[in-house]
């Protein structure tokens, strides 16, 4: 039943390759973004280290006799394994004896200590990053505009429209990309990021380092993360936020607890880009502050469609996180990573796409028509500072918006919904 209802997601194809060249697949990624289902859907066998109903006795062989756990018809899944460090060695050990590819698959909700695995798994387990829904997974981009055609040079301009109006786009940003949460509509399709913020307050984000945490200081700090979305908050900033509702706290407990939401793969913050310029100038390279999805910053700030359409400043960075959601998406589909660019001077790109063969790609996100003028004024900017000699030229430059009609502008370039991308 599961493989017939199982709605497809574009890293199935990143995973069979996996499966294809390495022994084992680690599938890591937040909870409730569809791993279990994505691996379950390629394995042929599989064990739920936290079904309660054999939990116990899966953690007693997992202690005893892992090797237990890993028999079955290959890929075998074994579901959250790092509620049993030990299988990760066991996995690792089974793929040498073994020689064979595909043999397991792994899902994980957060990352171990390091000091509970003996070896790394290079060379024998595979990493394959997984997020929650793009709006092409979740078929609400039409598709028409494609990341890999626009790399490749061979994207038609054919007038492609978006379907996804403003307030349409205010519900999926707090609705999220939860799988479970795509089918439902109204005030149930948007308790499930509710619902995930509570458990990481109250449970996962002490669960994941055995370590205490104050919960009113986790949400003071996930609201203020919100608040600075899609911006270079540093700690001080952070601090600042979070004591002016008269509640202390060191930079050393803020750093605690971020490396800690990052474990659980709550935070995901964007690297700065540091290309070759054709002159000297100073590139800032703070990270930008984003959650693995927007719908974690509306709901831990409490904010339904109807709100977010009555803060436009606030909406355009929350914008700009479901933009940096989904090109992550897309990007790694194709191979590519995705960072945002700052210099000392203040021209700034949202995001830069970075193929490992060395194409990029630079894209500014901006929610109205207005300010479209200024976006092309930067790309073409920060094309000229470029040094083309050693980074090449870009494949493309676009701006990303709220609107409905897709085209290319007499300077090349594309103006582009979020409502038409895909990979």
């Amino acid at each position: 039943m599961r493989k017939k209802t199982y709605l497809s997601r574009l890293c199935d194809a990143e995973l069979k390759l996996a499966l294809q060249s390495s022994g084992a697949v680690l599938i890591e990624g937040a909870k409730w973004c569809g791993k279990t289902s994505t691996a379950s859907n390629a394995a042929e066998s599989m064990v739920f280290m936290q079904d309660p109903d054999n939990a116990s006795s899966y953690h007693a062989m997992a202690d005893t006799k892992p090797s237990l756990l890993l028999k079955g018809a290959t890929p075998r899944l074994i579901d959250e394994w790092q509620v049993a460090p030990t299988l990760w060695d066991a996995v690792r050990f089974q793929v040498d004896q073994r020689t064979e590819r595909g043999q397991f698959i792994l899902t994980g909700s957060a990352v171990p200590p390091e000091n509970e695995t003996a070896h790394t798994g290079t060379g024998r387990i595979a990493r394959l990053k997984m997020r929650p829904m793009s709006l092409y997974e979740s078929r609400e981009s039409s598709g028409q505009i494609s990341l890999r055609a626009l790399f490749e040079g061979n994207q038609v301009d054919d007038g492609a429209i978006s379907e996804l109006t403003i307030e349409k786009i205010a519900y999926v940003l707090c609705r999220g990309g939860w799988p479970a949460s795509i089918d439902l509509k109204g005030l149930p399709s948007l308790r499930m990021a509710m619902d995930y913020v509570e458990a990481i307050i109250n449970q996962d984000v002490s669960r994941v380092d055995g370590v205490e945490k104050n919960p009113e200081r986790v949400r003071l700090l996930l609201r203020s993360l919100a608040r600075n979305i899609a911006t270079t908050a540093t700690y001080k900033t952070l601090k600042e936020d979070i004591e002016a509702t008269d509640i202390s706290i060191s930079d050393k407990t803020i750093n605690t607890y971020i490396n800690a939401l990052r474990r659980i793969f709550v935070v995901e913050d964007l690297l700065a880009w540091a290309p070759s310029l054709r002159s000297k100038s100073a590139i800032r390279t703070t990270e930008k502050r984003h959650f693995v999805d927007p719908s974690i910053a509306t709901a831990v700030m409490r904010l339904n469609p109807e709100g977010v359409l009555t803060d436009f400043a606030y909406f355009g960075f929350l914008f700009e996180s479901l933009c940096t959601r989904d090109i992550r998406i897309y990007a790694q589909a194709y191979d590519g990573d995705v960072f945002h660019y700052r210099d000392k001077s203040g021209l700034e790109a949202d995001l830069i796409v970075r193929l490992h063969d060395g194409r990029w790609a630079a894209i500014e996100v901006k929610l109205g028509n207005k300010e479209i003028e200024e976006a092309a004024k930067n790309l073409l900017s920060l094309k000229e500072k470029i040094n083309e000699e050693k980074m090449g030229k870009a494949a493309f430059l676009m701006i990303i918006t709220g609107g409905q009609n897709a085209y290319r502008r007499k300077d090349g370039i594309w103006v582009v919904p979020i409502g038409c991308l895909k990979d």
